[in-house]
Protein backbone atom coordinates (compact mmCIF):
# COMPACT_ATOMS: atom_id res chain seq x y z
CA UNK A 1 0.00 0.00 0.00
CA UNK A 2 1.21 3.52 -0.77
CA UNK A 3 0.56 6.70 1.19
CA UNK A 4 0.56 10.37 0.25
CA UNK A 5 2.37 12.53 2.80
CA UNK A 6 1.83 16.29 2.62
CA UNK A 7 4.02 18.77 4.47
CA UNK A 8 1.79 21.52 5.88
CA UNK A 9 2.47 25.24 6.19
CA UNK A 10 2.93 26.33 9.82
CA UNK A 11 0.79 29.44 9.38
CA UNK A 12 -2.34 28.38 7.50
CA UNK A 13 -2.03 24.59 7.27
CA UNK A 14 -2.05 24.48 3.49
CA UNK A 15 -0.08 21.75 1.73
CA UNK A 16 3.43 22.94 0.84
CA UNK A 17 4.61 19.79 -0.92
CA UNK A 18 3.62 16.18 -1.32
CA UNK A 19 5.34 12.83 -1.68
CA UNK A 20 4.06 9.28 -2.15
CA UNK A 21 5.80 6.53 -0.19
CA UNK A 22 5.30 2.85 0.50
CA UNK A 23 3.96 1.67 3.85
CA UNK A 24 7.43 0.75 5.10
CA UNK A 25 8.60 4.36 4.74
CA UNK A 26 5.72 6.04 6.58
CA UNK A 27 7.18 5.49 10.06
CA UNK A 28 10.53 6.99 9.04
CA UNK A 29 8.79 10.05 7.53
CA UNK A 30 6.70 10.55 10.69
CA UNK A 31 9.78 10.30 12.92
CA UNK A 32 11.66 12.84 10.77
CA UNK A 33 8.74 15.27 10.88
CA UNK A 34 8.37 14.87 14.65
CA UNK A 35 12.08 15.48 15.20
CA UNK A 36 11.89 18.93 13.60
CA UNK A 37 8.33 19.82 14.62
CA UNK A 38 6.98 19.65 11.09
CA UNK A 39 3.24 19.28 10.52
CA UNK A 40 2.26 16.55 8.06
CA UNK A 41 -0.93 14.99 6.74
CA UNK A 42 -0.99 11.33 5.70
CA UNK A 43 -3.62 9.59 3.60
CA UNK A 44 -3.79 6.52 1.38
CA UNK A 45 -2.56 7.34 -2.11
CA UNK A 46 -5.03 7.08 -4.91
CA UNK A 47 -4.38 4.21 -7.24
CA UNK A 48 -4.94 4.65 -10.93
CA UNK A 49 -6.59 1.89 -12.90
CA UNK A 50 -4.51 0.70 -15.84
Amino acid sequence: MRFEIMRLDDVDGSAVDCTVVDAASVNRMVQQAAAIGQRIYIRPAETSAS
